[in-house]
């Protein structure tokens, strides 16, 4: 096959993904070149349809670095408009019982009213839709639609990347309206994919960047959005909550916030070193849903959004060298998130910052690029925001290795004694936590009701995921073997129930043999099955660009 002639584009900084991160650097670069009188060419690519497409998150936002970014964001119109009002913290016993802790006993890093600074109920959808207009409107260029499908590296150091082509064939052959993607070259390219992006995993293996740094946990994040009758919301009421229905070595907990237009979000974050094959953690959020608890706010309401994603939480312990030859990682895309507070937009927006300011130091000394920047380093370890991950460096491994209720206290004990307590790791890749089917029953899920709960597909549906069915399936098996041959008899092959889309399934042949399918074009794009599968056979790369998930305001 002949070479592919592409385009071939030149600009000073790339920034892959507009997310929090991935846009506030967008507009620091670009405030530091206006303040400077300096041309600067910024491009930030997407691979979302529009920006905020792929954007999911709980939220509770804490603005202390838009506070830095745009003082005047009110004025501005930031979508900012749910001041948090009360904070309930429970541990669900059963499916029926409940305990509210008392205010003393929430850790602090939970606490979301009181204090100097106001946190709000947000949709970080929406708030990436504001950014990326802030961001146009200080001359960045922003292109959604685009997918980042590789890295460009000449002798070493990073120097741009390459756009994925479009109009390819499930046979890999050029359709009818082929296009090339192009080369999009620049001094520095700053990754902010967000959780597992597929450039920033192949950076850290190929520069190394985790050698010093624990193997990264992760969690799965699913939510949905409802309209709730008048009488049963309560703007800025926000609660959290862990215990049932998980149970054993399953952590995690849930959230439930009352935002604006009448609308609750609720969703669960289920920790991905689980070990018990049978578990699926979307079943866990349907019958979540049915305690009293969180019934009392949705029943009488209608589901209108649908989505999962990955959440990066290692914390401190976990993160990686986020500095290489050319460019750096950012956000989740590196693990910035201050698990503690199950809060990681704003830490993610903070490494945005002070990736922008390093970035903008080399160029205004003259830099061509292709240098590492060393400089973001000392910046960053400075930052409050690495402060705070340093504070919390031990809660996520406290509750993998003291269950939810004694890691919770070991974590309060620690805060008040202000982290002097011994830090504690986890060196198991989620991954490996994995055991055999065998040592455990097999988990029966309740049917759903269609009023509080519901199945995989319609959920899907509400989630607006498109994928052109013509294409490469962008979920890559190393050995298409090991699903059937090793993963089916060990673990029952749980990409059945790990995945929250429905994508992965074992069907039956006309002549009984067990096969595995593959439904890419359900895929939310969460990258749970690049984390968590056993036999780490199964690589997640981006599709054409434009697909997956379509979000209205998550």
């Amino acid at each position: 096959m002949e070479p592919i002639e592409r385009d071939v584009m030149e600009v000073d900084v790339v920034i892959v993904g507009a997310g929090p991160s991935g846009l506030s650097a967008a507009c620091r670069l670009m405030q530091q070149a206006n303040e400077a009188g300096q041309e600067l060419t910024v491009c930030v690519v997407e691979k979302g349809s529009e920006v905020g497409a792929h954007i999911l998150s709980g939220a509770v936002f804490e603005p202390r670095a838009l506070n830095e970014l745009f003082p005047d964001w009110q004025e501005r119109g930031a979508p900012l408009t749910t001041p948090a009002t009360r904070d309930d913290v429970y541990l669900l016993k059963d499916a029926e019982k409940a305990q509210k802790l008392p205010n003393a006993l929430v850790p602090k890093s939970m606490h979301n009213t009181g204090g100097e600074l106001t946190r709000y109920v947000i949709s970080a959808g929406n708030l990436c839709r504001w950014l990326a207009e802030q961001a146009e409107g200080l001359g960045v260029e922003v292109f959604p639609g685009f997918a980042a499908q590789d890295v460009i590296i000449e002798d070493g150091v990073v120097r741009g990347i390459l756009i994925g082509d479009m109009g390819v064939a499930a046979d890999g052959t050029p359709k009818d309206g082929f296009m090339p993607g192009m080369e999009l070259r620049a001094k520095y390219t700053l990754f902010a994919e967000g959780s597992r992006g597929h450039l920033g995993k192949r950076l850290i293996r190929r520069f190394d960047l985790d050698a010093e740094s624990d193997p990264q946990h992760y969690g799965i994040g699913l939510k949905e959005l409802w309209d709730v009758p008048a009488e049963q919301h309560q703007p800025g009421l926000i609660l959290h909550g862990s215990g049932w229905p998980l149970t054993g070595d399953a952590h995690g907990g849930w959230f439930l916030y009352h935002a604006e237009n009448q609308q609750v979000v609720v969703g669960l974050i289920l920790d991905l070193g689980y070990k018990n094959p049978w578990l699926s953690p979307f079943d866990e959020f349907q019958r979540m849903k049915h305690h009293p608890v969180l019934r009392q706010y949705l029943e009488g309401g209608s589901r209108v959004a649908y989505g999962a994603r990955a959440i990066t939480k290692g914390g401190l312990n976990s993160l990686p060298k986020m500095t290489f030859a050319g460019g750096l990682l950012i956000g989740c895309d590196a693990g910035t998130l201050n698990f503690a507070k199950i809060k990681g937009i704003h830490t993610a927006m903070k490494s945005g910052l002070v990736a922008a300011e390093s970035v903008f130091a080399a160029l205004k000394e003259g830099s061509e690029g292709g240098t590492e920047l060393n400089d973001f380093t000392t910046r960053w370890q400075a930052s409050w925001a690495y402060q705070e991950l340093k504070e919390s460096a031990s809660f996520g491994p406290a509750i993998h290795k003291y269950g939810t209720v004694g890691g919770g206290a070991y974590n309060f004990v620690d805060q008040l004694l202000g982290g002097k307590l011994p830090k504690v790791h986890d060196t198991t890749p989620d991954y490996a936590a994995l055991k055999p089917a065998a040592n455990f029953t097999k988990i029966d899920y309740p049917k759903p009701d269609g009023k509080l709960s519901f199945d995989k597909l319609s959920s899907v549906f509400l989630s607006n995921t498109n994928h052109e069915e013509d294409q490469p399936c962008h979920l890559k098996l190393d050995d298409p073997a090991v699903p059937i041959r090793d993963n089916l008899p060990t673990y029952a092959e749980p990409a059945q129930r790990y995945c929250p889309a429905g994508v992965y399934e074992v069907v039956e042949e006309s002549n009984g043999e067990p096969r595995f399918q593959i439904n890419f074009q359900n895929c939310v794009h969460c990258k749970t099955c690049d984390i968590k599968d056993p036999a780490q056979n199964i690589t997640w790369v981006a599709p054409e660009g434009g697909g997956g998930p379509n979000y209205p305001n998550m």
